[in-house]
Order: structure tokens, then sequence, then C-alpha cells
């Protein structure tokens, strides 16, 4: 597979191979943008059909970083690193020391962070052949519970701009993947009073998401054609396609997925059923506004109070596609390139 003609390939400054012959690490080193800072994206560990999946989605995992990192206001581009295996059976505290010999290399041109298929003990191996990771156990820990504070608040600033809803109790909420951060926002929306209808592919996470929070559980297949006030990706990208959109059947598209759109025309398929999408590199950020703070100062409170900024922003994107008369997808880039091009305007100065 060719990177420069690849459908995704978006002027990436660097896209690096990793192999390791004793631990059998295969992995891809995706840096889109540097012109805000160095490029911070998560680790990830899947079982990818072949490498050309794993190239696509180290292409544009770490461009929606980039876009990512410029909405939230930090002085950090956009990277990725996917490591091809199961998490469940490949993975090895050798293979992440292998890893992190890889990423050293870089020189702090990227950082990494934990993602699916990763964990805090994850990042501790790392850490131990590189000082550029974040998240591990000595340091912010594990970001998906800010992930999942972003989102919530996203949603609830997307009921009420849709749904003129000033509250959380008894809206309808689909929720689509209950690992870290999905689970996370179960927690948050079941205290906000939300009827949750969920499912997971971990039947075990179903059943303890049931019995504590109340929900009502549903097929895999079946997540997209339930009646929902909102629909939550909270798994894996690309499930907004020409499959799944037709049977929605919610006014609100919100959640902590990263890559929701299977591509941009759906972005437009949406505005034009009425459906409210809140761009996920937008409201999924706090994970990365958590790892940012992470040093000596480390202020959790502080963080928090960032993370509850993504409302304010997602109400500037929702305002500038109606004003402009165009998807929320097209104006949430709009405004993110408008601070990482290089010639723009110089809110790649903006602070924290």
């Amino acid at each position: 597979m060719s990177i420069f003609t690849a459908v995704d390939f978006d002027c990436h400054e660097q896209v690096t191979f990793f192999y390791d012959k004793e631990t059998r690490l295969k992995a891809i080193v995706a840096i889109h943008n540097t012109y805000r800072g160095p490029a911070l994206g998560g680790c990830r560990m899947w079982a990818y059909a072949d490498e050309q999946q794993a190239i696509t989605d180290a292409l544009r995992l770490s461009r929606g970083m980039t876009y990512k990192a410029a909405m939230a206001n930090l002085p950090f581009g956009g990277g990725k690193v996917i490591i091809m295996g199961d998490a469940s059976k490949d993975k090895s505290p050798a293979l992440l020391r292998a890893l992190g010999k890889c990423i050293e290399g870089f020189g702090g041109h990227y950082i990494t962070a934990e993602d699916v298929g990763t964990s805090v003990e994850d990042m501790d191996s790392i850490l131990e052949t590189t000082s550029y990771a974040l998240g591990g156990s000595k340091g912010s820990g594990d970001p998906s519970p800010f992930t999942a504070i972003g989102v919530c608040e996203g949603i609830r600033l997307s009921v009420k701009y849709r749904l003129q809803k000033s509250s959380l109790d008894s809206v309808k909420i689909a929720i689509q993947g209950l690992g870290h951060a999905g689970y996370h926002l179960c927690k948050l929306l079941a205290k906000e009073g939300a009827q949750l209808i969920v499912t997971d592919i971990n039947h075990k996470l179903v059943d303890k998401v049931v019995e504590k929070f109340k929900a009502r559980a549903v097929l895999p297949d079946a997540i997209y054609g339930v009646e929902a006030d909102v629909f939550a990706p909270c798994a894996l990208g690309g499930i907004l396609n020409d499959h799944t959109i037709p049977q929605l059947k919610c006014v609100v598209v919100a959640g902590s997925a990263n890559n929701q759109l299977d591509a941009n025309i759906h972005g437009k398929i949406l505005a034009d059923k009425q459906i409210l999408y809140a761009p996920d590199y937008v409201i999924n950020a706090g994970g990365i506004i958590n790892v940012s703070y992470e040093g000596p100062s480390y202020d959790s409170e502080r963080v928090i109070r960032h993370v509850k900024k993504i409302p304010e922003t997602l109400l500037h994107v929702f305002q500038t596609a109606e004003t402009l008369q165009i998807p929320t997808s097209e104006a949430a880039d709009l405004i993110a390139e408008g601070r990482f091009k290089e010639g723009s305007d110089g809110n790649h100065l903006e602070t924290k």
C-alpha cells in the first residue's frame, strides 16, 4: 500500500514502521502535524485484519489528534502509534519496552499515552525505555474518567441546543461500547437520571452496567435502530456510514469514539436528516486534556475546569454550522484548521 496516495494521507509529516524480532512487535507511528507543538496521541493495539487497515487507522487517528488538540487549545500536534496484534494474547511488558525504545528515537517529537488495547500499566512498561509517555501510574493515570466528563457535558449542551431541555433527566441515551470511557459515561449519565440503552460485545460489561445503572441491554447490531434522544458511540470508529445512518432514530449523536464518521460525506447526511452531530474530536478531548497537564504541578481540579470548557467549544461549532449552513463536522474542521495550519491567525499560541 502506498502512503502518499492513500485516501487518508493528509500531508502527514512522518509515518514510521517498526519491527522488533525478539518480541515480534509490529508498530506504526504516524505524525500528522506539529505546528502547535510535539505530536501527542495514544498507543492503540488491535488485531487488524491486514496491514492496510492498520495504516489507515494510524493515518486517520493521528489526523484526528491534530484537530482534537487544536480545538482543546493545547500546545500539541497530532500523532498515533498503532501496534498490530491482539492485546489479550500478544501484548507483553517486553513488547511494550521495545516500543518505548522506538518512541525514544523520536526525541520528544512524538509523545504517547493510553488508548484502545493499552492501559496505565502498559504506559509504565513503555516508560521503562522512554520518557515520552504520559498516563502512567506515577503520572496522571487513567484518562478515561476525564473523557467521560467531557462527553457528558457535551451531551448536556447538545440536548439543550436541539431539544431545549436543561436537564438530562429521563433523556433516552443509547450507548455503544462500555469500555473505560463508556462505563464512566454510563455512571455519570445514570446519576443525571438519563434512561440508558446499552450494548457491547463483552457480555460481562453489559451485565454490569445493567445491574448497576438500571440500563436496558440490546444486541450490538440493534443499537443503531433503538428509539432514543441521543446515540453515543463509545467504541471504535467508522460506525456512522451508509448502512447505519438510515437506522438511526435519534436527534443527537454525541459520544467518545474517535473517527465516528466513515467518510466526510456522512456529516452532511446526518445534517440532512436533522441529526445534530457533536464532532468526536471536540467532545471527546477530556483524555488528552488530562494527560497534557501531567507533571509536578498536576492538579485534577484544574484539568476538570478545562474539560468543562468543551461545551463552549461545541456551542461555537453548532452556531458556526448554523450561520454558514454547513454540517457541524465541516464547521469544526474550519475552526480547527484555523488553529493549526501554517499561516493561521496565531491561535497556535493560545495557552490552557
